[in-house]
C-alpha cells in the first residue's frame, strides 16, 4: 500500500462473482477492507445499512436491475457511492451524479484509476476518470442545474453563503463535520465546479 494512504471499508455491488473477487484481491492489497458484497438490490439493501461501509463500489448492470436506482438510498446513509461500470455514456454518468454518485470509473481503464478513486473518495474529494470526464465534456448536456441539489443540500449550501463554518454546520444539524463534508463533496459534483474554492465563491454569489 502506498505511504500515507487511507484504508477503507469497501462494499461491493456486482452481479459477477468474479468481477467481486478481483476486486476484493486487488482492494485487500491495498489494505482496504471489503466489508460485504452484493450482486443485486435487494441483497444490497439487506446487507449494506450495517456493514460499516464508507464506500460503495456499485456497477450500475445488474442483470435486469440497473444500479441507478441504488444510489439515492446509499447516499442517505452516508456512504460515498463509486460507480465502476462499462457505461461511458454521457446522459447515464450524469444520471448517477444528479442521484449523489461522488465518483465514476469505466471498467475500461487501468486499475490504477479505480485505487486512485476509491482514496479520492475515502478523502471526501468526488473523482471521475479521464474517459468519463471526457465523455462529459464532449457532451453538450454538461450543464451546472441547481434544481438537482437535495433540500439538505441547499440549506447547507446557504449557510455556506452566509460564512457559516462546517462545525456550524454540523452542530445545527446534529451530524459530523466529516458528513458536511461529504454533502460538500456531493454538491461539488452536482454542480460540477472544482473544489471548495469555486463551491464557496458560487455560495456566496447566489445565497448571500
Amino acid at each position: 500500500m502506498t505511504d500515507n494512504v487511507q484504508a477503507g471499508n469497501i462494499f461491493l455491488i456486482d452481479d459477477h462473482p468474479a468481477v467481486r473477487k478481483g476486486l476484493t484481491l486487488l482492494l485487500t492489497q491495498e489494505a482496504h477492507t471489503i466489508c460485504g458484497e452484493a450482486g443485486n438490490v435487494a441483497d444490497t439493501f439487506q446487507q449494506i445499512g450495517g456493514s460499516g461501509a464508507e464506500i460503495a463500489l456499485l456497477d450500475l448492470s445488474l442483470g435486469d436491475e440497473s444500479g441507478l436506482d441504488l444510489i439515492q438510498d446509499i447516499c442517505a446513509l452516508d456512504i460515498g457511492v463509486l460507480i465502476y461500470s462499462m457505461h461511458e455514456d454521457a446522459d447515464t454518468i450524469q444520471k448517477a451524479r444528479d442521484t449523489g454518485a461522488l465518483g465514476y470509473v469505466s471498467k475500461r481503464e487501468p486499475e490504477e484509476l479505480l485505487l486512485l478513486a476509491v482514496t479520492e473518495l475515502l478523502a471526501g474529494r468526488p473523482y471521475l476518470s479521464p474517459r468519463i470526464a471526457q465523455a462529459m465534456a464532449d457532451s453538450r448536456s454538461f450543464t451546472r442545474p441547481e434544481v438537482l441539489l437535495s433540500e439538505r443540500e441547499q440549506q447547507l449550501l446557504g449557510m455556506l453563503g452566509q460564512g457559516d463554518t462546517n462545525p456550524d454546520m454540523a452542530a445545527a444539524f446534529g451530524i459530523s463535520g466529516r458528513t458536511i463534508e461529504t454533502y460538500f463533496a456531493r454538491i461539488i459534483t452536482k454542480l460540477n465546479l472544482e473544489g471548495m474554492k469555486d463551491l464557496r465563491r458560487f455560495a456566496i454569489k447566489n445565497h448571500r
